[in-house]
């Protein structure tokens, strides 16, 4: 009954002092919405690329083949026309399949040809041969068609599954279902269009070293028959042909906590064949996804750190009021001790009216908090649109969110424990008033 009459007074008091109140608890308003937002934007970031890594696979092994050092430029830095030859060998890929016999499959890919083309388009070739375990290590989906077969393999069909950008550029106004596709002079059918891949941007497409929504899949055993191991390319006015057998292996272990085991186990295989690995690079998705969740954390505790300086300003604006009120309300104090109010109800009363107006505004700071983390997914793709900033944003720019439940309660909780902590001080103060000396005040 006690607690209940303190919480009365308090809040008769903040509503006599309702501006005062409002701008005493708008430091607490904003800690906690800072608190809620940055910890919604860094799980929505985080979330964002930790799903890219995980579309690689998070039991996948990449080996890719990679220019050694020395040859991705022309001595003296003149461009020059060279030919390469490196990278990952059949000999390898069969040693590979010798030394793994119970991983879940091996998959290559082979790059093949320059440019694809069709009518007056052209654009720069992203062209694999692969066989039809690819759409399952590399988590691809058909929208529409089928996606490559085995029978296409054995018969080396001149046939291509196409990335969803692919189908967007080279046939704006067509069906490309049955249509054909030139990679340089060789001409291959279209019979799927694969669904849009989220590893268009950010951590996913980068690990992948291209988008794969540019990709064009034929079989690898048509890859080789039409294009051999060369492959010819002009850019930026110089000539380069390079000579790699096979461009990726995707090895999927048997688990996730064999990934790690078998990814050294690959390196140590492959370093007998290619010194330094020089030319090879092995890329492990578990190993970074760890890595992405490791950093993410550390991002989540600097910015706690940031928005609790907010919530300690806060804190520092809640004393200082309540300090001038204990002298505003010195008189009272004194009444209300002459009728026998005790220092401890004195103590009580001001404890009650800080943790209540701490209180009220860590509640309108979560409201505030979930509003912003709520529309920042929804404006931020409008702005590329808006008059006058708009050009100052890329056409996809996003930032998702994702509020937590944690962030909440922690946000919440510290503002109520910061506008207790703060007004002991100014309660302390009040209890400590002489009657007498109280009474006389003007």
């Amino acid at each position: 009954m006690f607690i209940l009459d303190m919480i009365g007074l308090g809040l008769g008091n903040l509503r006599r002092h309702k501006l005062r109140a409002f701008l005493t608890a708008l430091g607490i308003i904003l800690g906690v919405a800072a608190v809620i937002t940055s910890a919604s934007v860094s799980e929505g970031k985080t979330r964002e690329a930790l799903s890219q890594l995980e579309a690689l696979g998070a039991k996948n092994i990449i080996i890719r083949s990679q220019k050694p050092p020395e040859s991705q430029q022309a001595q003296g830095g003149q461009q020059q026309s060279f030919v390469s030859k490196f990278g990952i060998t059949r000999e390898d890929y069969q040693i590979l399949k010798d030394n793994f016999p119970d991983v879940e499959t091996i998959v290559p890919l082979k790059s093949v040809g320059g440019q694809l083309l069709r009518a007056d388009r052209r654009k720069t070739s992203q062209t694999f041969g692969t066989t039809p375990e690819f759409a399952k290590v590399a988590n691809l989906r058909v929208a529409r068609g089928r996606y490559l077969s085995q029978e296409d393999v054995d018969s080396k069909s001149a046939v291509a599954v196409i990335g969803a950008e692919v189908a967007k550029e080279m046939f704006p106004f067509d069906d490309p279902l049955g249509n054909s596709l030139r990679v340089d002079s060789k001409v291959v059918t279209i019979v799927g269009i694969l669904a849009p891949v989220g590893l268009s941007g950010g951590a996913g497409a980068g690990l992948v070293g291209r988008d794969l929504n540019l990709d064009v899949l034929i079989p690898i055993t048509t890859a080789r028959e039409l294009f051999g191991d060369s492959v010819f390319r002009r850019e930026s006015g110089s000539f380069q042909a390079s000579e790699v057998q096979i461009s990726e292996v995707y090895l999927v272990a048997p688990s996730r906590d064999e990934v790690l085991a078998y990814a050294e186990l690959a390196k140590r295989i492959l370093e007998v064949r290619h010194p330094e690995m020089r030319d090879l690079g092995v890329i492990v998705p578990y190993e970074l996804l760890e890595s992405a969740r490791k950093s993410a954390l550390t991002g989540k505790v600097v910015g706690a750190f940031i928005a609790g300086i907010a919530l300690f300003v806060g804190g520092i604006g809640i004393m200082n009021i309540m300090l001038a009120s204990v002298t505003e309300r010195t008189r009272e104090i004194g009444i209300r001790r002459a009728l026998g109010a005790t220092r401890h109800h004195i103590l009580w009363q001001f404890l009650v009216e800080t943790g209540v107006l701490s209180a009220l505004g860590g509640l309108l700071g979560v409201g505030f908090g979930i509003g912003v983390s709520a529309g920042l997914d929804k404006v931020v793709p409008l702005l590329p649109d808006a008059p006058m900033i708009g050009r100052y944003f890329s056409a996809d720019v996003t930032l998702p969110t994702h509020i937590t439940g944690w962030s909440i309660i922690i946000a919440f909780a510290v503002a109520a424990a910061t506008g207790l902590i703060f007004g002991i001080y100014p309660a302390l103060q009040a209890a400590r008033q002489d009657p007498i000396v109280a009474l006389r005040h003007d």
